[in-house]
């Protein structure tokens, strides 16, 4: 069988194999991405944080970004019943990036990988891990599209497979969710809003009048095409396939402001539909490999933390892998795994109490105070890492409490 060296193989070519391929190729490291499909590919997760620019920015991909033409972003606007309340992420308590895109996956996919080839990482689509051989010196089994077999030999594999989830099966590493299982309906539409609306600057997150645990994303894209989907329990989502955009387009009409800014527009994609989406693992490395952004864990869409956390892992990981190929002893438990899980446990618990109401009653609350109103757009802008915020440092104790003043006034 054909035996080909690597300094490190990355497993799947989304946004966290991308950025982390490009920066190991500029500490000079050969990097060897494996992507089973072909690009460009359609996927969601397509509202970014602003957080995530640093990341594109120290990967050398920013230019590459903004000259894509993707929507701008900079913010959020939640809507329930009569009740509206928009984030301007500029207007944060954590410094950094206070603006980004709204981007067609397909495209920013393309880019980024695009980007990671330009600077010298090897990519081939088209190829499928089939196996690995963990250890110091850790072995990839790989097949081509011809069924032409060959190994990779590395020393270090990053996995960025996604929802493809490749080693936490081939390895079993899988771990129970706290989180309940939940379904999406999804597609793209043409809308009716104008190109240079302030309406196409921000997401929308929509509650459903009768229901608080289900809730609708609207995302403005480039050119007049708007991504619209709504998130549920399964069994509220449940119909056969040939009736997924007959029960799209139903619950688009029962959410008043959807109705008005969507209504009929025509969909542009097949109504799909994706469940139990949610997933964890028991640990985010072992010998040889390290888990990143959605192969290792995947909360919930609804504050579009996916690419963010995918982008943030890729950055912390390659820090830790950098001083371990340059001979260094390191801990990925301590160095890797404790911190990245730091800002997603910060996501969760925003997450568990915007299904329970908590989040809803705080973020509609009429009288919030402007400086803790910053430190929860900070968080809602992917700065989960950020201590000097009370509700990253200590979010489920500052969140109740929040809850509790917000409904006791």
């Amino acid at each position: 069988m054909r035996r080909e060296v690597v300094d490190v193989a990355i497993i799947g070519a989304g946004p966290s194999g991308a950025v982390a391929a490009a920066l190991l190729r500029k500490a000079g490291r050969s990097v060897l991405v494996l992507e089973r499909q072909h690009f460009p590919r359609f996927s969601i997760g397509e509202s970014l944080l602003p957080q995530s620019m640093a990341y594109l920015e120290e990967a050398g991909m920013l230019q590459a970004v903004v000259e894509a033409g993707f929507q701008y972003k900079n913010g959020a606007r939640f809507v329930w019943r009569d009740k509206a309340s928009s984030y301007d992420f500029r207007d944060k308590h954590s410094a950094g990036w206070g603006t980004t895109y709204q981007v067609e996956r397909a495209k920013f996919d393309e880019v980024l990988i695009g980007s990671a080839a330009q600077q010298g990482a090897e990519v081939r689509f088209g190829h499928t891990v089939l196996g690995m051989r963990t250890g110091d010196a850790p072995v990839l089994e790989v097949v081509d599209e011809s069924q032409s077999r060959y190994d990779v030999h590395a020393r270090f594999v990053l996995d960025a497979s996604g929802f493809g989830r490749v080693l936490p099966r081939l390895l079993d590493l899988e771990a129970p969710t706290s989180l309940p299982t939940r379904a999406a309906l999804f597609s793209h539409v043409r809308d009716g809003l104008p190109l240079d609306a302030s309406d196409r600057n921000k997401i929308y997150i929509a509650t459903h009048p009768e229901r608080r645990d289900v809730w609708f994303w609207m995302i403005p894209l480039a050119g007049g095409r708007t991504s619209v989907g709504c998130v549920a329990e399964p069994a509220f989502l449940d119909v056969p396939e040939s009736e997924r955009e007959t029960r799209l387009r139903a619950l688009i009409r029962e959410e008043p402001t959807l109705n008005r800014l969507i209504g009929d527009a025509p969909f542009l994609l097949p109504v799909n539909q994706i469940t139990g989406y949610t997933a964890n693992v028991e640990r985010l490395h072992g010998p040889g490999y390290a888990l990143l952004g959605n192969a290792g864990e995947f909360l919930d869409p609804v504050f579009s933390s996916g690419v963010t956390i995918a982008l943030r892992s890729a950055h912390q990981a390659v820090m830790v892998l950098e001083r371990a190929l340059g001979g260094e002893a390191v801990d990925w438990l301590a160095e890797y795994d404790v911190p990245l899980r730091k800002g997603i446990e910060t996501f969760r618990a925003f997450v568990e109490r915007w299904y329970t109401g908590e989040l809803q009653d705080i973020i509609y609350y009429p009288h919030q105070t402007p400086g803790i109103r910053r430190m929860i757009s900070a968080v809602l802008a992917g700065y989960a890492w950020d201590e000097s915020n009370p509700y990253v440092a200590d979010p489920v104790r500052r969140l109740d409490a929040l809850h509790k003043a917000c409904s006791n006034s």
